[in-house]
């Protein structure tokens, strides 16, 4: 069966004056180990800078400090860890379960390590959470050791792999991949009626398995470490302000590749850094506020999307 090509772009809604924190999203990221404690960072300022209404990092007590000097806005949590610095999930488990009771979506897998542990903690967080999740990175290496788990979700969930992690998650090679990504996309997507999978890359492809999205945004520029972190905040954020899961992916790809080409427009391609993608992500969510079609030629206040 054909995907139906899907082109519009989602939009949030204007928020009312009445507003408040709890409107907008709680947030959980579970993320970071030794020598990771940055992708935890990234994740979370860019879930803050993304509109989620409160964000809590839960890392290895290793790495607790590092995390939280990043950034005042969010909350951060320290669990416990091996002699290595990554997380003990077995350890770690009651107080994640005490935090996710608070959380409307949880964000796993950045920086985390491949360790046994982390097969476990996507085992509690698909069979057990009950919360929306966004899964990557690390999250990913470990689901790739069982990917029938996907089939026990009941509840939204948005995988992010760049070409590596889904080769993996598909028993496939990044060739193989590459040359039939929305075969085996939509595939894997049709693991379970509440999945959506987001195979990051030039014209990043998201898909539920009946709908496919093609993205437009972005530059080579944004090929460097930690731009897959600020995504899965991103996700994370749109997912706890209501959008359902593949919209929420959608809109996430595709202000991710306006922030990179802000960043490329102000700093160049081969400066760019994944936190001027979380800098520039406010002005990326003006331009889809503000009412106008950023790929209106006509528009001359229009950020440059040329790839």
């Amino acid at each position: 069966m054909a995907l139906k090509r899907v082109e519009s772009i989602p939009s949030l809604p204007v928020r009312s004056p009445k507003g408040h924190k709890g409107d907008y999203g709680s947030i959980l990221i579970v993320a970071g180990g030794r020598g990771m404690a940055g992708a935890a960072g990234l994740c979370g300022a860019s879930a803050l800078r993304s509109g989620a209404g409160l964000v809590r990092v839960a890392c290895p007590a290793e790495v607790q400090p590092t995390v939280a000097s990043f950034e005042p806005s969010y909350m951060t949590y320290p669990l416990p860890c091996d002699v290595e610095g990554f997380l003990d999930f077995a350890a770690a488990r009651g107080a994640l379960e005490r935090l996710a009771e608070k959380a409307d979506v949880l964000a796993i897998g950045p920086g985390l390590g491949q360790t046994d542990s982390i097969l476990e903690l996507v085992r509690w967080a698909v069979e057990s959470s009950g919360k929306k999740l966004v899964l990557d990175a690390d999250a990913l290496n470990a689901l790739a050791k069982d990917v029938r788990i996907l089939e026990r979700l009941s509840q939204p969930a948005v995988l992010t792999p760049h070409p590596g992690e889904f080769a993996r998650l598909t028993g496939k090679t990044i060739k193989e991949v590459q040359a039939d990504r929305e075969s085996l996309a939509s595939g894997l997507a049709s693991r379970s009626k509440h999945l959506v999978v987001a195979v990051k890359g030039q014209g990043t492809l998201v898909t539920d398995g009946d709908r496919v999205y093609v993205n437009t945004t972005g530059n080579p520029g944004m090929a460097t470490g930690g731009t897959g972190d600020v995504l899965t905040g991103v996700v994370a954020a749109l997912l706890g302000q209501g959008l359902a899961a593949f919209e929420a992916a959608q809109l996430a790809v595709f202000t991710h590749g306006t922030a990179g080409d802000i960043a490329r427009d102000h700093s160049g391609e081969i400066g760019l850094i994944a936190g001027d993608l979380v800098d520039a992500l406010p002005d990326a969510f003006q331009h889809g506020v503000d009412g106008h079609d950023p790929n209106d030629e006509d528009d001359d206040d229009d950020v440059d999307l040329t790839l």
